[in-house]
């Protein structure tokens, strides 16, 4: 089949390069021309594991195209998918941000030609397929077409096998033709018995944000349970192990840490918030698990100041990971962003390394943070070392060396990546989340 995917950002690059894999023809268009030439060349604006060479693959075989010229690539497409941001709007309000999904689909409709299914892949609220159905017609009531929602669940640092294998596929539709369209583009899965759920437009818009928010609860809960185990003595990563156990919790995120960032979970706990709020409903929980998401952050600033003897005035802190996950160079609401401004405010000096979110993280952080080539750099005369990602790099430091590095042997575990006895017997003082 011939796909058009509108906006090669993270999800319509995976998108239109897994469809491509599938065996699709592809064009993938963006209106910045720096990024689409860069994509001719290969080089790849993310960073995402096996994205580069999935990418050359299918541009060498002549099944994945790059280009700014929407005019040539939407005719001939059977489906166009809108792949487009859809921020937290500028407002400060928690409201999505869904003027690029309006303005590509009225770019989009002068040039439908024959049947063709619209798709929403883009994270919007419930609603918004019928306004995107609205805005093409006033543009070109003359075109044949159906609007679909196929909402994206893809883990930044795992994106490609969530898309080749996943755990289901939601796709929201009210005509058969469209059904049928968006069946023989997800064909190779039906092949591999990936589950393929077909739902309404409204309950597929929802299905994305639902999601998100039960993870997001998920990751607040085991976070508040944290700080009741450090106040009664208890173990977080047992009791985390013991509840994960139970079929009906399951074991994922149940993992304590300084909270949940990124560019999925914050901006659609709110979003989902104001839809809610917009129907004259409540989602508490959801609204809870935002509010401990914010204290966290906060607690991991006291966290460390407390290992540093009450006061990180003065004090040289060597910080390891700064992106909101492994695997990623995403900085969008990472804990990092919260954390350090506030240790810097109180006059700390930061050293910092990252395997890959440097670059990105110079955007976002101040000036006066310090950027280091190595851990083992970072912690270079500093007072602690605080493992704020759980990159593999981290997994199997030197500790002899760290410890060697550092001034004082501190070690601030907020991911909970090393056993507290091996790092006593190493010589550390050691403080993790959720562990006496």
């Amino acid at each position: 089949m011939h796909i058009t995917i509108i906006g090669t950002g993270y999800v319509g690059l995976v998108t239109g390069t897994c469809f491509a894999e599938f065996g699709h023809f592809v064009t993938c268009v963006d209106k910045a021309e720096e990024k689409i030439d860069r994509l001719k060349k290969g080089e790849i604006p993310i960073y995402e594991p096996g994205l580069d060479a999935l990418v050359q693959k299918n541009c060498e075989e002549g099944r994945l195209i790059f280009t700014t010229d929407i005019s040539n690539a939407v005719p001939d497409a059977e489906a166009v998918f809108l792949a487009v941001g859809t921020p937290s709007s500028r407002r400060g309000d928690g409201y999505a941000d869904l003027s690029y999904v309006y303005e590509a689909a009225r770019e989009v409709a002068p040039h439908l030609k024959g049947y063709t299914v619209i798709v929403d892949k883009s994270t919007v609220p419930v609603g918004t397929a019928r306004q995107v159905h609205r805005v093409i017609l006033e543009s070109n009531p003359d075109a044949h077409f159906d609007v679909a929602s196929n909402p994206e669940f893809l883990r930044e640092g795992a994106a490609i096998n969530d898309f080749m294998r996943p755990d289901r596929v939601v796709v929201g539709v009210e005509t058969d033709q469209a059904t049928e369209i968006m069946k023989e583009i997800y064909k190779p899965l039906y092949l591999r018995d990936a589950p393929i759920v077909y739902t309404s437009i409204e309950t597929a818009e929802l299905t994305k944000y639902a999601a998100n928010a039960f993870l997001a609860v998920k990751i607040s809960f085991i976070n508040e349970i944290a700080a009741v185990c450090e106040a009664v003595g208890a173990n977080a990563i047992d009791l985390a192990k013991a509840i994960g156990m139970d079929g009906r919790i399951g074991s994922k995120f149940l993992h304590p840490g300084p909270g949940y960032g990124g560019s999925c979970f914050p901006k659609d706990t709110l979003a989902l918030m104001r839809i809610v709020q917009e129907h004259g409903e409540n989602v508490r929980i959801v609204e809870a698990a935002v509010e401990v998401n914010a204290a966290q952050k906060a607690r991991m600033v006291k966290k460390i100041r407390e290992a540093l003897g009450g006061s990180e005035t003065g004090k040289t802190i060597a910080v390891l990971g700064l992106t909101f996950k492994p695997e990623t160079d995403d900085m969008r609401d990472a804990p990092a962003l919260t954390i350090l401004p506030a240790l810097l405010e109180k006059g700390a000096r930061l050293k910092v390394h990252d395997p890959q979110g440097m670059d990105e993280a110079k955007k976002y952080l101040p000036a006066a943070i310090e950027y280091a080539d190595t851990p083992y750099d970072a912690a270079q005369d500093a007072d602690c070392v605080v493992l704020m990602t759980e990159w593999n790099q981290y997994r199997a430091l030197d500790l002899q060396q760290i410890g060697h590095n550092l001034k004082t042997p501190i070690f601030v575990d907020l991911r909970n990546v090393y056993d507290p006895k091996t790092m006593l017997d190493a010589g550390f003082t050691y403080t993790g989340v959720g562990i006496k």
